[in-house]
């Protein structure tokens, strides 16, 4: 784990230009709001005493790229601590990014790798019945699946067509009507951050890593940011139930977020984010290693269109929130089952030990180790308890 924890490795390729805001924990203090540079962590108390007060700045971006706070600490010597292995308790090591914001996710984003798993699944394994569903769909809307735009009349003609084939479900329907899914993923507070332990319920025995864009928005709907995500899924739990969902997706450690969130600028912007290629790479105790791609430009609702189906008259966040934007990864490799070599999992599923990394080159990586979620450390700091150490340092506003 701790040659993931490398500054080069962690930081984006172009780090040098871009503005980067982070948390960290310093013993005696509590949660600290820093600017981040490669050699070094810069107080941004005096800016904002929390990460979501921040974002509600104007011109945040420039108000942080002129900031003169405090140097705290060197970045390489805290990402070194902040392993789940061998952490000094005395000296600080990185947290999420995020604070009070609300943790919202969206699903089914991308028509084109959903509708080829429904085919499949209707199939049942039959490549004849496949090919017959594959052309009554390109009857309607051509060989192109990925031009489905949620929503439009050729959406609805599309759920004619699959309602006729017995292949309507509820995921089709987020997946192509109007209405974006959007679900509470985590709770304020209660995101990991990079080189932590991320959470699976023990009682699943199929699960996977979703690597994601998360956008950092303000109360005002404003999108001031980036980072990455782990939306750390339960495959059998949602599998079993749909009304599942909140305990496939929230369990102890199952969110992770960061390295660090990169503030819109000239060099970064939400076009920048609708171009990100994400990485993920899977490297198991075992041996194992899984890597694979999902690439935001094929997303089917816009990033600008899913905030605003979440943040809007009917609905606020007084202290902003952050969207997941999505995956188009579905791992299907295989792997084997401990102790049972010649036997092999309906595709793939973490092991405690898994050392997952979600990457882009504007956005850094964030590293995570996968553990059960009783076994990772409880979640014990709150809102109060952040409160009261913002009280015992005099920063609240």
């Amino acid at each position: 784990m701790q040659r993931h924890l490398q500054i080069n490795h962690i930081l984006p390729q172009d780090h040098n230009q871009a503005v980067l805001i982070g948390r960290i924990w310093v013993p005696g203090q509590g949660a600290v709001l820093v600017r981040v540079r490669q050699y070094g962590l810069y107080d941004l108390s005096h800016l904002g005493a929390t990460c979501s007060q921040l974002l509600e700045l104007p011109d945040v971006t420039a108000r942080v790229r002129d900031n003169t706070g405090t140097r705290i600490a060197d970045t390489a010597a805290v990402l070194a601590n902040s392993g789940p292995v061998g952490r000094d308790a005395s000296l600080p090591w990185f947290m999420a990014p995020i604070d009070l914001q609300a943790i919202k996710a969206a699903g089914v984003t991308f028509v084109a790798s959903m509708l080829e798993r429904v085919i499949e699944e209707q199939a049942k394994g039959n490549p004849a019945r496949a090919e017959s569903v594959r052309r009554a769909v390109t009857q309607v809307i051509g060989d192109n699946l990925g031009k489905v735009v949620p929503g439009s009349p050729q959406a609805a003609k599309l759920k004619e067509v699959l309602v006729a084939q017995n292949m309507w479900s509820q995921y089709l329907e987020v997946g192509i009507g109007p209405d974006a899914e959007v679900f509470t993923k985590s709770q304020p507070m209660s995101a990991v951050g990079v080189g932590a332990d991320i959470g699976i319920h023990p009682g699943s025995s199929w699960n996977n890593p979703e690597p994601e864009i998360v956008l950092c928005v303000n109360s005002a709907g404003q999108i001031q940011g980036a980072t990455l995500g782990n939306d750390v899924n339960l495959r059998d739990f949602e599998g079993r139930s749909a009304l599942l969902l909140g305990k496939a997706k929230d369990n102890n450690a199952s969110c992770a977020i960061g390295p660090f969130i990169r503030l819109f600028d000239d060099t970064f912007t939400l076009g920048s984010v609708r171009q990100c290629e994400l990485a993920v790479k899977v490297e198991g105790p075992d041996g194992f290693v899984m890597e694979g791609i999902s690439q935001i430009n094929k997303i089917s609702r816009d990033p600008a269109d899913l905030v605003t189906q979440t943040i809007n008259a009917n609905h606020q966040y007084p202290d902003g929130l952050v969207l997941f934007l999505g995956t188009m990864f579905a791992p299907t490799q295989d792997r084997p089952v401990p102790g049972n070599p010649d036997a092999k999992n309906q595709g793939f599923t973490h092991l405690v030990g898994d050392v997952v990394t979600v990457s882009t080159g504007t956005l850094g990586s964030l590293v995570n180790r996968v553990n059960t979620s009783d076994k990772v450390a409880p979640w014990v700091y709150g809102t109060t308890a952040l409160m009261k150490d913002l009280a015992r340092r005099a920063v609240l506003a």
